[in-house]
């Protein structure tokens, strides 16, 4: 896999040196070009010139001679125009046209590597579940194990198998909002047990964290159960990876005028400013695949931030005292409930 990448790098490094050579060979080829029109426009003055002389006597003549002359002159004025006018239009248009390739070609490259690391980390997600359920497959075909021992290896093959069906509706959802196939079946649904179904679920996951939750009751919204359920758990999900083990995690959910506002607070490094917009990307992730330690797909705030805009919510990330991060979601409530 670094060998892959390292040969992607290059390769990227090369597609750019190759673009700008061919960009500073087309500007060199335009200045050339212009150079190349005004010398022969100073030819062309200087040969009508010669032929005035020639044809034209400027003492018997004079006006004659200079009407010719500033007509001459007119003339060169006016091919010089033109030709600083072309120019410069043709410059703008390759300058308008290099920026604009440039940036799909560097938002096509940004998108491939994203693409790369997604796989890559889809392969690490996938192996681990599928190692542990071998493992434990295994050892109930090898031993006899009394009755508590085979209770936890098969609620520890029940959670991997919940784990992989998690990330599998993870991609399978974002394909279905890239290609917008996915319909959303919104009717009336309460909040507060949603939240708290969530909650527990994950209580139940996770044996790491704490998970404190201040739920207010009868928190009516319209949306999706489906989609709703997995925008809450990626939320604690993420707030469950990315802060140390034995930490906590505060979920609240309360109303604030027309919204309903669901929080999710960790105890973790926190976010960069210069990340908040980024993490919302679709696979984008904080680090380099390779030297990461923390398991992922990218998906997770990518597929958040869909189901919450396809139910006119916003979400945010701000940063929490004195360390961690806050994720805030909130959703239009139903008329009859606001406060």
């Amino acid at each position: 896999m670094k060998r892959r990448a390292i040969i992607k790098q290059k390769s990227t490094r090369f597609i750019t040196y190759f673009y700008f050579f061919l960009l500073i060979y087309i500007l060199a080829a335009l200045i050339w070009w212009g150079i190349s029109l005004f010398r022969q426009s100073e030819i062309i003055t200087e040969s009508q010139q010669r032929y005035l002389r020639l044809t034209v006597d400027s003492l018997q003549h004079p006006l004659l001679f200079q009407q010719e002359m500033a007509r001459i002159a007119h003339d060169e004025r006016m091919r010089k125009f033109k030709y600083w006018g072309e120019g410069i239009t043709f410059l703008l248009v390759i300058l308008i046209g290099a920026a604009y390739v440039y940036r799909a070609t560097r938002r096509q490259i940004l998108l491939s590597r994203q693409q790369n690391n997604f796989m890559m980390a889809v392969t690490h997600e996938l192996k681990s579940p599928i190692a542990a359920l071998q493992l434990n497959l295994e050892t109930l075909l090898k031993r006899k194990l009394d009755a508590e021992k085979q209770q936890k290896l098969l609620e520890s093959m029940i959670a991997e198998t919940n784990r992989l069906n998690h990330l599998c509706n993870n991609m399978l959802l974002a394909s279905q909002f890239e290609s917008r196939q996915y319909q959303l079946v919104k009717e009336q649904l309460n909040l507060s047990e949603l939240v708290q179904q969530c909650v527990v679920q994950q209580q139940r996951r996770v044996q790491t964290h704490q998970l404190i939750s201040h739920i207010d009751s009868d928190v009516w919204i319209n949306g999706d159960m489906l989609t709703l359920s997995l925008a809450i758990n990626n939320l604690i999900e993420n707030a469950v990876k990315y802060s140390p083990r034995g930490s906590t995690v505060e979920i609240h959910l309360h109303k604030d005028k027309a919204m309903a506002i669901i929080s999710v607070a960790d105890e973790g490094m926190g976010i960069p400013d210069a990340e908040k917009n980024k993490i919302f990307n679709r696979f984008y992730r904080i680090g380099n695949e390779n030297t990461r330690k923390t398991k992922g797909t990218g998906l997770g705030l990518y597929l958040t931030q869909k189901i919450v805009q396809e139910h006119r919510g916003m979400i945010r990330v701000l940063d929490r005292k004195p360390q961690g991060s806050i994720f805030e979601i909130a959703f239009p409530l139903i008329r009859e409930n606001f406060t």
